[in-house]
């Protein structure tokens, strides 16, 4: 457990350094190199040196673990612990001036996402999750949204290339029908932490990369929330579908994305 505390504390720090080293970047974008990985879907000269700085910094203090992340190629490790890293999750909005983006970092091992940290640096926000410890936010304890009726709250739906639009436009139908608002904002692993926080009721996403979602299902699971029960390795190599919730709508929730993604 030891090792596990010593990588949380060690996590968040990095995350929150990451977020300074973004911000230099956001403030001056006019003068940012942004290139097209495919339709929506960008990566900036601050995705890549951000994941470095990161990078440079697990590989210092944790020579032996692996890591994953979004713009670099896979380091293997012999530690039994795996860093899965996002640098800027929502660089659509970053690129845009937007400032709803975050610093992602999740710790895997045995199949199982051990730390979750979601850094939101416009706003001097940390999440932060622990397996077994429950979830914080700036360090004070955090929880989901207890009692609230689907039609008293906002679920959060992501959509990205990788997926079907025509699956999308059910579920939004759907949660719009049962009385709920709609949300999102471009950041699967901000709308993720706001789930965590009591702000959001759910979020679901037909599929989500690893260094997207891992630390944010964490986050829910650990402040009282429901997620679907997933093998994290097998996250990180195929990613997967995500749908998570506070326990009075997660059922709910989950047969309506069902019927749209079956149908």
């Amino acid at each position: 457990m030891q090792s596990i505390s010593d990588r949380s504390l060690f996590a968040t720090k990095v995350a929150e350094e990451a977020g300074a080293l973004a911000i230099k970047y956001f403030g001056n974008r006019d003068t940012l190199v942004v290139d097209a990985k495919g339709a929506q879907d960008w990566v900036s000269e601050a995705d890549r040196n951000v994941e470095t700085y990161v990078r440079e910094k697990i590989t210092e203090a944790y020579p032996d673990d692996g890591i994953f992340g979004e713009e670099h190629a896979a380091k293997s490790g012999s530690s039994g612990f795996d860093w899965v890293i996002d640098p800027i999750d929502g660089t659509t909005n970053f690129v845009n001036g937007i400032p709803a983006w975050t610093i992602v970092l999740a710790v895997v091992s045995e199949g199982q996402t051990q730390i979750g940290v979601i850094h939101e640096p416009n706003v001097a926000e940390t999440y932060a999750a622990m397996r077994g410890a429950g979830a914080t936010l700036n360090g004070q304890p955090m929880q989901v949204a207890s009692g609230v009726d689907m039609a008293s709250g906002t679920v959060s739906v992501g959509y990205s290339n990788r997926i079907e639009a025509a699956k999308v436009i059910p579920i939004i139908s759907a949660i719009i029908e049962r009385g709920a608002m709609y949300h999102r904002n471009a950041s699967g692993a901000l709308s993720l932490a706001y789930v965590a926080a009591g702000r959001l009721l759910g979020y679901v996403e037909e599929h989500m990369n690893a260094w997207d979602c891992l630390a944010g299902q964490l986050l829910i699971a650990e402040a009282g929330g429901v997620v679907e029960e997933q093998d994290a390795n097998e996250m990180i190599r195929d990613g997967g579908r995500v749908i998570a919730g506070t326990p009075k709508i997660f059922d709910d929730l989950k047969a309506i994305c069902e019927k749209a993604w079956h149908d």
